[in-house]
């Protein structure tokens, strides 16, 4: 079915409307793997409690040939459903290296196969699928947007066939020309003939450039923020009208920022509890003297997302930093586990969310 260009141009209105309403019920989440690595997760739980967190995002592991979970995986998904069993709503991301993807027939069998295991065993209700598609990090680009939109379409069958209730999500990257890649999946679509949506939510990840520009930044380059939210949804409703597949609006929010963070900067007082050399410039000082810090940047994506309608949910990386710092220092913790200022301020801005204490007029 094609609608006329007039209906078209009136959903890509609808869905790029100004940010001057709040989205419906923000939910507020952090990615975080640390329950992997514990037999206990009532002292994590307490964390996520305490910060007033919805949802953890997991990573589970996967590679092909796969169908069930190996031991470690299982113990990995145990502690998992314990954490679910102390009312943490966990979202699973299940993912591996780019060799490893599920480009075939015989893959996407195995892939999906593996998901509906899980869920038929776990109340987990919320699945991504793989991880920042359009990054070769995690994806071949040999297969590109249509090997990802034939996987995307296998797993929202197999899934939603065991489970009514059960929301399949996606996932791209800010980088490595998101819109030009979700414009693919939805082409792949349409060649398909499908009638049945392929994914529940749209999940993308909107890394600024670097971690001391504003999250409202606007990028004139491929690179698809937060600021630049009203070119994602133009490309999503463009490529997705008139068809089975519902695409994000002011009220049908979604759209989840699955990823987002700010690297703050390793005071001396806690360098030992880190290893290596800082490798982003831009790492967020600290202390009250700080004119941007990590804590200001975290307050203001959280309140963009809010003041967003077709976002439904926020996810920041991660709850604690990694012990390298080649890796990502963007966490609410530092690596020994204490408290850093911007967990308060983080706890302080959720407090505000569901208070509705938030002025969207202005907000871009």
């Amino acid at each position: 079915m094609r609608l006329p260009l007039v209906v078209v141009l009136a959903l890509v209105a609808l869905a790029s409307s100004g940010a001057a309403q709040a989205a419906p019920g923000l939910r507020v989440g952090i990615d975080d793997d640390t329950v992997k690595w514990l037999r206990k997760p009532d002292a994590l739980v307490a964390i996520d409690r305490d910060l007033g967190v919805d949802a953890v995002r997991v990573a589970i592991p996967w590679r092909r040939g796969r169908t069930r979970p190996t031991k470690v995986v299982g113990t990995y998904l145990h502690r998992v459903a314990l954490m679910m069993k102390l009312g943490q709503p966990v979202v699973l991301a299940v993912y591996g290296r780019p060799e490893y993807a599920p480009v075939d027939a015989r893959g996407r069998a195995q892939y999906c196969g593996f998901l509906a295991h899980v869920a038929a065993r776990l109340p987990v209700r919320e699945l991504v699928i793989w991880n920042e598609a359009n990054n070769p990090r995690f994806w071949p680009r040999s297969t590109g947007a249509e090997g990802y939109e034939a996987l995307l379409a296998r797993c929202w069958d197999d899934l939603h066939r065991l489970h009514r209730r059960v929301r399949v999500i996606s996932s791209t990257a800010a980088r490595y020309d998101a819109l030009g890649f979700v414009a693919g999946v939805a082409r792949a679509y349409r060649a398909s003939g499908r009638t049945r949506p392929i994914v529940d939510i749209f999940g993308h990840n909107p890394y600024p450039e670097h971690s001391a520009e504003a999250p409202s930044t606007r990028h004139e380059s491929t690179v698809v923020g937060q600021g630049d939210l009203d070119r994602l949804l133009t490309t999503l409703s463009w490529g997705f009208a008139g068809t089975a597949q519902p695409v994000p609006g002011p009220d049908c929010p979604r759209l989840w920022y699955l990823e987002d963070g700010f690297q703050s900067a390793v005071p001396a007082a806690k360098r030992r509890s880190y290893a290596g050399r800082e490798t982003d410039l831009f790492a967020l000082p600290f202390g009250t003297d700080a004119a941007l810090d990590q804590g200001r940047q975290l307050h203001d994506a959280l309140v963009l997302a809010y003041c967003q309608p077709a976002v439904g949910a926020f996810f920041n990386f991660e709850l604690r930093d990694q012990h390298r710092l080649s890796g990502w220092q963007s966490g609410l913790l530092w690596s020994d586990g204490t408290r850093k200022p911007s967990y308060e301020t983080f706890k302080a801005t959720l407090r505000e969310l569901r208070a509705h204490d938030v002025d969207c007029a202005g907000i871009s």
